[in-house]
Protein backbone atom coordinates (compact mmCIF):
# COMPACT_ATOMS: atom_id res chain seq x y z
CA UNK A 1 0.00 0.00 0.00
CA UNK A 2 1.31 3.47 -0.90
CA UNK A 3 2.09 5.96 1.85
CA UNK A 4 0.84 9.53 1.54
CA UNK A 5 3.04 12.08 3.29
CA UNK A 6 1.07 15.05 4.61
CA UNK A 7 2.11 18.30 6.21
CA UNK A 8 0.16 21.35 7.30
CA UNK A 9 -2.85 19.43 8.58
CA UNK A 10 -1.90 19.56 12.25
CA UNK A 11 -3.91 22.74 12.84
CA UNK A 12 -7.20 21.09 11.78
CA UNK A 13 -9.43 19.64 14.49
CA UNK A 14 -11.77 16.75 13.80
CA UNK A 15 -14.75 17.45 16.07
CA UNK A 16 -17.25 14.69 16.87
CA UNK A 17 -20.48 15.80 18.54
CA UNK A 18 -21.80 13.25 21.04
CA UNK A 19 -20.32 10.13 19.39
CA UNK A 20 -22.10 7.04 20.69
CA UNK A 21 -20.13 4.17 19.13
CA UNK A 22 -16.65 3.30 20.45
CA UNK A 23 -15.95 1.34 17.29
CA UNK A 24 -16.63 4.46 15.23
CA UNK A 25 -14.36 6.56 17.42
CA UNK A 26 -11.56 4.00 17.11
CA UNK A 27 -11.94 3.77 13.35
CA UNK A 28 -11.89 7.57 13.10
CA UNK A 29 -8.66 7.76 15.10
CA UNK A 30 -7.09 5.29 12.69
CA UNK A 31 -8.16 7.12 9.54
CA UNK A 32 -7.03 10.43 11.01
CA UNK A 33 -3.55 9.04 11.57
CA UNK A 34 -3.60 7.52 8.07
CA UNK A 35 -3.97 10.99 6.58
CA UNK A 36 -1.86 13.04 8.97
CA UNK A 37 -4.50 14.62 11.23
CA UNK A 38 -3.81 14.56 14.95
CA UNK A 39 -6.39 16.70 16.78
CA UNK A 40 -9.51 14.78 17.83
CA UNK A 41 -12.09 16.69 19.90
CA UNK A 42 -15.07 14.87 21.44
CA UNK A 43 -18.11 16.93 22.42
CA UNK A 44 -20.00 15.28 25.29
CA UNK A 45 -19.02 11.76 24.18
CA UNK A 46 -21.63 9.06 24.83
CA UNK A 47 -19.05 6.27 24.88
CA UNK A 48 -15.61 5.58 26.33
CA UNK A 49 -13.03 6.59 23.68
CA UNK A 50 -10.38 4.55 25.51
CA UNK A 51 -12.42 1.35 25.71
CA UNK A 52 -11.17 -1.97 24.37
CA UNK A 53 -13.57 -1.66 21.42
CA UNK A 54 -12.23 1.75 20.45
CA UNK A 55 -8.63 0.56 20.74
CA UNK A 56 -9.44 -2.51 18.67
CA UNK A 57 -10.47 -0.39 15.67
CA UNK A 58 -7.78 2.24 16.22
CA UNK A 59 -5.02 -0.43 15.89
CA UNK A 60 -1.80 1.67 15.76
CA UNK A 61 -3.62 4.98 16.35
CA UNK A 62 -4.17 4.53 20.08
CA UNK A 63 -2.06 7.65 20.58
CA UNK A 64 -4.72 9.69 18.76
CA UNK A 65 -7.39 8.30 21.09
CA UNK A 66 -5.29 8.99 24.17
CA UNK A 67 -4.70 12.59 23.05
CA UNK A 68 -8.39 13.20 22.25
CA UNK A 69 -9.76 16.28 24.01
CA UNK A 70 -13.23 15.90 25.59
CA UNK A 71 -15.33 19.07 25.97
CA UNK A 72 -18.86 19.81 27.13
CA UNK A 73 -20.16 21.89 24.20
CA UNK A 74 -19.48 22.53 20.54
CA UNK A 75 -18.76 26.18 21.31
CA UNK A 76 -15.99 25.02 23.63
CA UNK A 77 -14.63 22.71 20.93
CA UNK A 78 -14.33 25.67 18.55
CA UNK A 79 -12.46 27.93 20.98
CA UNK A 80 -9.58 29.59 19.16
CA UNK A 81 -10.70 28.43 15.71
CA UNK A 82 -10.81 30.91 12.84
CA UNK A 83 -12.56 28.62 10.37
CA UNK A 84 -15.14 25.89 10.84
CA UNK A 85 -16.90 23.59 8.40
CA UNK A 86 -19.88 21.48 9.46
CA UNK A 87 -20.99 18.30 7.73
CA UNK A 88 -24.64 17.50 7.24
CA UNK A 89 -26.66 14.68 5.70
CA UNK A 90 -29.17 14.91 2.88
CA UNK A 91 -32.25 17.05 3.68
CA UNK A 92 -31.41 17.32 7.36
CA UNK A 93 -31.56 21.09 7.69
CA UNK A 94 -34.06 23.80 6.93
CA UNK A 95 -31.46 26.55 7.26
CA UNK A 96 -30.83 28.75 4.20
CA UNK A 97 -27.28 27.48 3.75
CA UNK A 98 -25.30 26.41 0.69
CA UNK A 99 -24.14 22.80 0.77
CA UNK A 100 -20.77 22.12 -0.88
CA UNK A 101 -18.90 18.97 -1.80
CA UNK A 102 -15.82 18.00 0.24
CA UNK A 103 -13.62 18.61 -2.79
CA UNK A 104 -14.87 22.19 -3.20
CA UNK A 105 -15.09 23.21 0.44
CA UNK A 106 -12.41 21.47 2.50
CA UNK A 107 -9.31 23.07 0.91
CA UNK A 108 -10.49 26.31 2.56
CA UNK A 109 -9.67 24.83 5.97
CA UNK A 110 -5.98 24.57 5.11
CA UNK A 111 -5.53 27.62 2.89
CA UNK A 112 -3.33 30.33 4.47
CA UNK A 113 -4.69 33.48 6.02
CA UNK A 114 -3.75 36.89 4.64
CA UNK A 115 -0.64 37.03 6.83
CA UNK A 116 0.58 33.70 5.45
CA UNK A 117 -0.15 31.68 8.58
CA UNK A 118 -2.37 28.62 8.60
CA UNK A 119 -5.76 29.03 10.31
CA UNK A 120 -6.83 27.15 13.39
CA UNK A 121 -9.69 25.18 11.83
CA UNK A 122 -12.36 22.63 12.70
CA UNK A 123 -14.27 20.03 10.72
CA UNK A 124 -17.45 19.13 12.60
CA UNK A 125 -19.36 15.85 12.44
CA UNK A 126 -22.75 15.24 14.08
CA UNK A 127 -24.33 12.38 15.97
CA UNK A 128 -24.58 8.98 14.30
CA UNK A 129 -28.38 8.94 14.45
CA UNK A 130 -29.41 12.59 14.08
CA UNK A 131 -26.45 14.67 12.91
CA UNK A 132 -26.11 18.30 14.00
CA UNK A 133 -28.89 20.53 15.28
CA UNK A 134 -29.63 23.84 13.57
CA UNK A 135 -28.12 25.65 16.56
CA UNK A 136 -24.89 23.66 16.11
CA UNK A 137 -24.83 24.27 12.36
CA UNK A 138 -25.09 27.98 13.10
CA UNK A 139 -21.64 27.87 14.68
CA UNK A 140 -19.98 26.97 11.36
CA UNK A 141 -19.16 29.19 8.38
CA UNK A 142 -19.44 26.67 5.56
CA UNK A 143 -21.22 23.35 5.11
CA UNK A 144 -20.29 20.04 3.48
CA UNK A 145 -22.50 17.31 2.15
CA UNK A 146 -20.90 14.16 0.75
CA UNK A 147 -22.56 13.16 -2.55
CA UNK A 148 -24.07 9.68 -2.18
CA UNK A 149 -26.50 7.46 -4.04
CA UNK A 150 -30.22 8.16 -3.73
CA UNK A 151 -30.64 4.41 -3.17
CA UNK A 152 -28.85 4.65 0.19
CA UNK A 153 -27.76 8.16 1.06
CA UNK A 154 -26.83 7.71 4.73
CA UNK A 155 -23.16 7.10 5.51
CA UNK A 156 -21.58 5.61 8.60
CA UNK A 157 -19.85 8.28 10.72
CA UNK A 158 -16.38 6.76 10.37
CA UNK A 159 -16.84 6.46 6.60
CA UNK A 160 -17.81 10.12 6.33
CA UNK A 161 -14.76 11.16 8.34
CA UNK A 162 -12.58 8.99 6.11
CA UNK A 163 -13.87 10.65 2.94
CA UNK A 164 -13.24 14.12 4.35
CA UNK A 165 -9.79 13.28 5.75
CA UNK A 166 -8.81 11.93 2.34
CA UNK A 167 -9.98 15.11 0.62
CA UNK A 168 -8.02 17.24 3.09
CA UNK A 169 -4.88 15.19 2.53
CA UNK A 170 -5.29 14.83 -1.23
CA UNK A 171 -5.41 18.59 -1.62
CA UNK A 172 -2.02 19.06 -0.03
CA UNK A 173 0.66 19.71 -2.63
CA UNK A 174 3.10 17.67 -0.59
CA UNK A 175 0.60 14.80 -0.44
CA UNK A 176 0.26 14.32 -4.19
CA UNK A 177 0.51 10.68 -5.18
CA UNK A 178 3.04 9.95 -7.87
CA UNK A 179 2.95 6.64 -9.77
CA UNK A 180 6.09 4.62 -9.16
CA UNK A 181 5.89 1.64 -11.50
CA UNK A 182 7.45 2.14 -14.93
CA UNK A 183 8.32 5.77 -14.29
CA UNK A 184 11.56 7.23 -15.57
CA UNK A 185 13.12 9.08 -12.64
CA UNK A 186 15.52 11.04 -14.83
CA UNK A 187 14.43 13.72 -17.29
CA UNK A 188 10.67 13.24 -16.71
CA UNK A 189 11.04 13.74 -12.98
CA UNK A 190 13.17 16.87 -13.42
CA UNK A 191 10.60 18.35 -15.82
CA UNK A 192 7.73 17.57 -13.44
CA UNK A 193 9.54 19.17 -10.52
CA UNK A 194 10.32 22.30 -12.52
CA UNK A 195 6.71 22.62 -13.68
CA UNK A 196 5.40 22.05 -10.14
CA UNK A 197 7.76 24.65 -8.71
CA UNK A 198 6.83 27.33 -11.22
CA UNK A 199 3.11 26.55 -10.98
CA UNK A 200 3.06 26.48 -7.18
CA UNK A 201 4.96 29.76 -6.97
CA UNK A 202 2.51 31.42 -9.36
CA UNK A 203 -0.49 30.10 -7.41
CA UNK A 204 0.96 31.18 -4.07
CA UNK A 205 1.73 34.67 -5.39
CA UNK A 206 -1.78 35.04 -6.81
CA UNK A 207 -3.43 33.90 -3.55
CA UNK A 208 -1.19 36.22 -1.55
CA UNK A 209 -2.15 39.21 -3.72
CA UNK A 210 -5.87 38.42 -3.44
CA UNK A 211 -5.70 37.97 0.33
CA UNK A 212 -3.76 41.20 0.82
CA UNK A 213 -6.21 43.10 -1.35
CA UNK A 214 -9.15 41.76 0.66
CA UNK A 215 -7.51 42.65 3.97
CA UNK A 216 -6.65 46.12 2.66
CA UNK A 217 -10.27 46.73 1.68
CA UNK A 218 -11.49 45.45 5.02
CA UNK A 219 -9.00 47.37 7.15
CA UNK A 220 -6.86 49.95 5.31
CA UNK A 221 -4.84 50.67 8.45
CA UNK A 222 -3.53 47.12 8.79
CA UNK A 223 -1.80 44.95 6.20
CA UNK A 224 -2.57 41.70 8.05
CA UNK A 225 -5.25 42.07 10.72
CA UNK A 226 -5.85 38.67 12.36
CA UNK A 227 -9.14 36.98 11.47
CA UNK A 228 -11.48 36.85 14.46
CA UNK A 229 -11.76 33.49 16.16
CA UNK A 230 -15.16 31.84 16.31
CA UNK A 231 -15.39 32.21 20.08
CA UNK A 232 -14.71 35.95 19.69
CA UNK A 233 -17.56 36.13 17.18
CA UNK A 234 -19.82 34.08 19.45
CA UNK A 235 -19.29 36.58 22.27
CA UNK A 236 -20.22 39.37 19.84
CA UNK A 237 -23.38 37.53 18.73
CA UNK A 238 -24.45 37.06 22.36
CA UNK A 239 -23.88 40.76 23.09
CA UNK A 240 -25.76 41.77 19.94
CA UNK A 241 -28.72 39.51 20.73
CA UNK A 242 -28.97 40.84 24.29
CA UNK A 243 -29.01 44.46 23.09
CA UNK A 244 -31.55 43.78 20.33
CA UNK A 245 -33.82 42.11 22.89
CA UNK A 246 -33.43 45.09 25.20
CA UNK A 247 -34.51 47.62 22.56
CA UNK A 248 -37.39 45.48 21.31
CA UNK A 249 -36.00 44.72 17.86
CA UNK A 250 -35.97 41.03 18.77
CA UNK A 251 -38.67 39.12 20.62
CA UNK A 252 -37.81 36.05 22.69
CA UNK A 253 -39.96 33.70 20.60
CA UNK A 254 -38.38 34.80 17.29
CA UNK A 255 -34.86 35.75 18.43
CA UNK A 256 -33.23 32.48 17.35
CA UNK A 257 -34.46 32.63 13.75
CA UNK A 258 -33.56 36.31 13.34
CA UNK A 259 -30.12 35.83 14.87
CA UNK A 260 -29.45 33.09 12.31
CA UNK A 261 -29.59 35.77 9.61
CA UNK A 262 -27.20 38.02 11.53
CA UNK A 263 -24.81 35.10 12.00
CA UNK A 264 -24.79 34.28 8.28
CA UNK A 265 -24.17 37.95 7.47
CA UNK A 266 -21.23 38.45 9.83
CA UNK A 267 -19.67 35.03 9.19
CA UNK A 268 -19.58 35.76 5.46
CA UNK A 269 -17.79 39.04 6.18
CA UNK A 270 -14.72 37.25 7.66
CA UNK A 271 -14.29 39.99 10.26
CA UNK A 272 -10.90 40.66 11.83
CA UNK A 273 -10.27 40.80 15.58
CA UNK A 274 -10.03 44.65 15.56
CA UNK A 275 -13.29 44.90 13.61
CA UNK A 276 -15.14 42.72 16.11
CA UNK A 277 -13.67 44.77 18.96
CA UNK A 278 -14.94 47.92 17.24
CA UNK A 279 -18.44 46.47 16.79
CA UNK A 280 -18.55 45.35 20.42
CA UNK A 281 -17.47 48.83 21.46
CA UNK A 282 -20.38 50.30 19.50
CA UNK A 283 -22.81 47.92 21.22
CA UNK A 284 -21.40 48.80 24.64
CA UNK A 285 -21.76 52.52 23.92
CA UNK A 286 -25.34 52.02 22.72
CA UNK A 287 -26.23 50.10 25.87
CA UNK A 288 -24.70 52.86 28.02
CA UNK A 289 -26.60 55.57 26.11
CA UNK A 290 -29.90 53.69 26.43
CA UNK A 291 -29.37 53.30 30.17
CA UNK A 292 -28.48 56.98 30.54
CA UNK A 293 -31.59 58.14 28.66
CA UNK A 294 -33.79 55.77 30.65
CA UNK A 295 -32.43 57.38 33.82
CA UNK A 296 -33.16 60.89 32.52
CA UNK A 297 -36.77 59.91 31.70
CA UNK A 298 -37.31 58.55 35.22
CA UNK A 299 -35.97 61.79 36.69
Amino acid sequence: MENVVNTGLEQIRIVLVEPAGPLNVGAIARVMKNFGLRQLVLVNPQCDPLSAEARLLAVHAADVLEAAHPVATLSEALTGCQRAVATTGRDRTTLPIRLESPQDCLPWLRSPLADGTLPAAALIFGREDSGLTNAELNLAQRFVQIPTSEAYASMNLAQAVAVCCYELAAGQQSAARRPQAGRDHGIDQAIDQAIDQVTNQAIDQAIDKIDKAEVSKRNPHSSAAPIASLDTLEAYFNQLEALLLDIGYLYPHTAASRMEKFRRLFLRAQLSEPEVAMLRGVLSQMKWAIGRRSGEVRE
